[in-house]
Order: C-alpha cells, then structure tokens, then sequence
C-alpha cells in the first residue's frame, strides 16, 4: 500500500500537552527521556573507552598509515549505515523500538569481547568494529524516535539536550576510566576492553529495566510498508533534511583525526591521548541541554549552522599560530561546542516534520545519509593527508566546512520548528 503525503500530514505528531504543569515542563524531561539517557550515559562509558585509545592503538601501536586508519575509522561509524534503516523500519513496522535499540545496545556489548579475540590482526579488528556499529545503527533511530514520542513538540531541542548532555558525562567518563585502567595495568588494551564490555551489559540490564516503549500509538494497518520510504523521500522537508545531514557528513573529518593532529602538533605523551577526548566532551556535557533549550527558543537551525562555524574554527586553529595550552583548550572547546549545536539540535529540527508511524524511519533515512558521507569523508580525508600532507587536507576541510554551512542554510531555511506551522 503506498503512502501518500496526506497519510503523512494526518499522521505528523501534534504537540501533545505536557504531563507536567507548564512552568514544572520549563525544567524537566520525562521520565523515559531521563531513562534513555541513563542508558546512554552508561554505554558511552563503555564506547568512549575503546574509542579514545582506538586511533592511538592503531596508528602508532600497529602502525597504520593515515590511509589505513581513514577507511577503518569510516567504517567505525558509516559502514554499517543502511542497517539503521531497516533497523528502523522494523522498529516502526513492528512498533517495538526498544526492543530493537536492546538489539543493538547488546550488539555493542558483545562487539567488545571481539577486540579481545582480534588481537593485532586489522581485519578481524575491522569486523569487529562493523559489529559495533551494527550495534549502533540499529540502536540510535528508535531511541531518539522514543525521545520525541515521550516528549511534547515544543521541548524537542530540551529532551535531546538533557539526553545528550547524560550522554556526555558517559563520554566525559570513559576516557578517564581507560586512562586509569591503562595506568594500572602498564598499558594492557585487553583490560580495557574486558571493563568496557561488562560496562556496556549493564546499560542493556537498565535499558531492559527502566525504559518503557512507547506502543500506545499503533498506526493504521498498511501505514507502515516499504513503500514508506520513497512517501518520506517525497516529502519535500524531509529529503532536504536527508540531503543537508549527507552534507554534513561528506564535510566533518573523524573525532580520531582531529585528535591525532593535535597529539602531532603539540607532541603529547600516548598516556595523555585519552585526554584529548575527555577535553571535548566536558565542552559539550556543559553546553548540551542550554543549547538545547535556545535551539527551541531563537530556532534550531540558527543552533545548527553556529555549530558548523565553529568547526572551520577548530580546522583551522589545528595549524593556525596559536599552540601550547592556548590552542589545546580553544579547540577542545570549540569541538564540544559543535556537537552541542548539531547533534541532537538536528534530530529536534527533523522531527516535527516525521510522521509519528514512520518517525523512527524518518530520523534512521537521516542518519543513514550523513552515515554514509562521513564514511567517504574519512576515507578522502587520509587520502588527501597522504599525498598533500595534514595541514592542507585540514585547511581544505576547513573551506569545504564553510561552504556546506551556506548550503544547509539555504536548504533547511523554511524547515517549519511545530508541525502545525507546516500544516498550515
């Protein structure tokens, strides 16, 4: 049964009131939300541990050449994109979405164990990494779906901005945990990732205990069909959005190459690398939720586009003439900035415009393009240090940057913030 756009528009969320009195909804986030979130926190401790010694593994411990390291940090995150998907397509078709995000939040987990079977071997490590990011594929769309289904319209941007910033402290955390575990062991990688795995179980326990589907919503019969997704392609709002995010995603260069450009630069210690990464996300735990809360007052668009400048500042500050402390906190700053502004700032941006029976679809076909282009981005990115070296690749990145804020301007401008502005 093909779905049409006035399907869509009769199935668009309205903005549900609040369960909370008006001025107590100013303040919190429901309970699912802050469930989710705890889920988060406690995973990216987990991921955040292997991702901050991953690159400094890699590159100086095996040895890759930026090339190498280019196609496997893309697969780490785009390889495995089309599985969020169908991930969710049968999370809305089935209207179980936190049954397949603890699909994918158990994948993770086990992916963990796999580092410690992979060894020195860099393609078994590679497949190891595609299940990880099977794990998360299949799991970002369904939770940010029961984000915005949990959550009244008008405080989409306050949601994902308490949520992001719960997942940051996760991320704030676990580098320290594999600084301290690698202090303790005489750098012993297997000991992280062995903590990391029983740390990413737990998160699958409190996902099972505490966070509750959202089911009470069942679309009409034959709503949901693979139809569906050409009917979202075909929403004028959607594909820009879907076009902008692959954008996005084609100009932003690995969270591990910024790193090893700045680990070069200023010649730290491989004990200090995991730093590097704690530095940003202390950046974006503080920023998350009020940027979050003046994306829905000033316009998450305006949010978005400030993030991506603040990107060409951090790539061109990476061989600019500042160095020492100064350049170490400018840029962890302004990175954490970025993903503050974008992150979950796009996914509140997207969903007014998603039907709810196919928002966990709508939000996956988003993340999916900009998945993808960041797989090609990183993969071009350890060309271009190969042959022209890191600073031109950084400053040709930077230009790229700066060119793509001008475009999703022009691309999401008119996006409307309430789904009754677009009805009407």
């Amino acid at each position: 049964m093909e779905l049409t756009a006035t399907v869509y528009l009769s199935t668009i969320d309205q903005s549900r009131p609040a369960n909370k009195g008006p001025r107590r909804a100013l303040f919190l986030v429901s309970g699912n939300v802050f469930a989710l979130g705890a889920v988060s926190l406690i995973t990216d401790i987990s991921s955040e541990m292997v991702t901050a010694v991953l690159p400094v593994y890699l590159v100086l411990g095996l040895h890759l050449s930026p090339t190498v390291y280019g196609v496997v940090d893309g697969t780490y995150t785009g390889a495995t994109a089309l599985l969020r998907l169908v991930g969710g397509y049968v999370a809305d078709r089935a209207s179980r979405r936190k049954f397949i995000a603890g699909l994918g939040y158990g994948l993770s987990a086990v992916a963990k164990l796999g580092l410690l079977a992979a060894g020195n071997a860099v393609g078994a490590i590679g497949a190891v990494i595609a299940i990880d990011r099977t794990g998360k594929g299949l799991r970002t769309a369904p939770r940010d779906a029961l984000i915005t289904l949990s959550t009244p319209l008008p405080l989409y941007g306050r949601a994902f901005g308490v949520h992001r910033m719960m997942d940051t402290i996760g991320a704030f955390t676990g580098p320290l945990v594999a600084l301290g575990i690698l202090a303790a062991t005489a750098q012993a990688y297997d000991a992280v990732f062995m903590a990391s795995f029983c740390i990413a179980a737990f998160g699958v326990l409190v996902l099972v205990q505490f966070v509750r589907d959202r089911r009470d919503e069942q679309p009409p019969k034959g709503t949901v069909a693979l139809s569906a997704l050409g009917g979202l392609l075909r929403m004028a709002p959607v594909r820009r959005l879907v076009v902008a995010a692959g954008l996005a995603g084609l100009v932003t260069i690995g969270d591990g190459f910024v790193y090893l450009l700045l680990q070069r630069r200023e010649e730290l210690g491989i004990g200090w690398f995991p730093l590097l990464a704690v530095g940003t996300n202390l950046s974006y735990l503080l920023l998350a939720t009020p940027l979050g809360v003046l994306a829905d007052k000033i316009g998450r668009l305006k949010v978005v586009l400030g993030g991506y400048t603040a990107l060409v500042l951090v790539y061109l500050l990476l061989f600019g003439p500042v160095g020492g402390w100064p350049l170490l906190v400018m840029v962890l700053a302004l990175y954490g900035l970025f993903y503050a502004s974008t992150d979950g700032v796009l996914m509140a941006l997207a969903g007014p415009v998603l039907p709810v029976a196919l928002r966990t679809t709508g939000i996956a076909l988003i993340q999916t393009g900009q998945a993808l282009s960041y797989l090609v981005s990183s993969v071009l990115f350890g060309l271009a240090w190969t042959v022209w070296g890191p600073a031109s690749a950084t400053r040709i990145a930077a230009a790229l940057v700066a060119v793509a804020v001008l475009a999703i301007d022009l691309l999401l401008r008119g996006i409307p913030a309430t789904a009754t502005e677009k009805q009407a």
